[in-house]
């Protein structure tokens, strides 16, 4: 059952990734994203009205399919993760000046363990719907799940920035300049960390 409470959640994510969403649009410096003021102030309101829409035809599939409903409040908590991260990264590269290398794992690091914080919340309280209390069983299991997750997530973003990265042998390659590839290697990390994650939290965390 869908619920005012759902819709409130729902809309408190969206508000938030559209805010989180902004420095990451600023450090990338799209020529046709300029932030302003109005532009900022309808990414955000966009957000918000997409996440009720999104939630209200997951009610309807829901029906027929009822694990939509928890996969849709995974990935809208995936999401507001996914910005939380990539937010506070492109804040530690804005304010640093560096894209790549050491300080680069160290930043995303950072980003992450905030995340996984913020991700346990959402999910033990409104994604599985798990108990008021935290067992030190649930919070092991929670911690070894996220700690493999984290080893996923750095690993490969770290791999595809300092490793795979053609930018640091030739140059800025059109439009793919450093902070955008450290992008790149951060959102291929997180595809693949969601899966895990959702498979481990679901079936070995938050199993009822």
């Amino acid at each position: 059952m869908i619920t005012k409470k759902d819709y409130f959640l729902v809309s408190t994510i969206g508000f938030f990734f559209g805010l989180l969403l902004l420095p990451v649009l600023n450090n990338i410096k799209f020529p046709f994203a300029e932030i302003t003021f109005s532009n900022a102030f309808l990414i955000v309101a966009g957000f918000v009205i997409f996440a009720n829409f999104a939630l209200w035809i997951t009610s309807l599939l829901s029906r027929l399919f009822p694990v939509l409903l928890q996969i849709a409040k995974f990935v809208a908590v995936g999401g507001l993760n996914t910005l939380l991260d990539l937010g506070i990264l492109n804040i530690l590269i804005f304010i640093s000046g560096i894209a790549s290398g050491y300080w680069y794992s160290i930043f995303k690091s950072i980003s992450f363990i905030v995340a996984v914080i913020n991700s346990y919340f959402w999910n033990k309280y409104w994604t599985f719907g798990g108990s008021k209390t935290v067992s030190v069983k649930e919070f092991s299991q929670f911690f070894v799940v996220s700690l493999i997750g984290f080893g996923i997530n750095i690993g490969l973003a770290s791999f595809v920035v300092n490793v795979i990265n053609p930018i640091s042998l030739i140059g800025p390659i059109g439009l793919i300049t450093p902070e955008r590839w450290a992008n790149i290697g951060a959102l291929a990390a997180t595809i693949i960390s969601l899966v895990w994650n959702f498979v481990g939290y679901k079936f070995i965390v938050f199993k009822k």
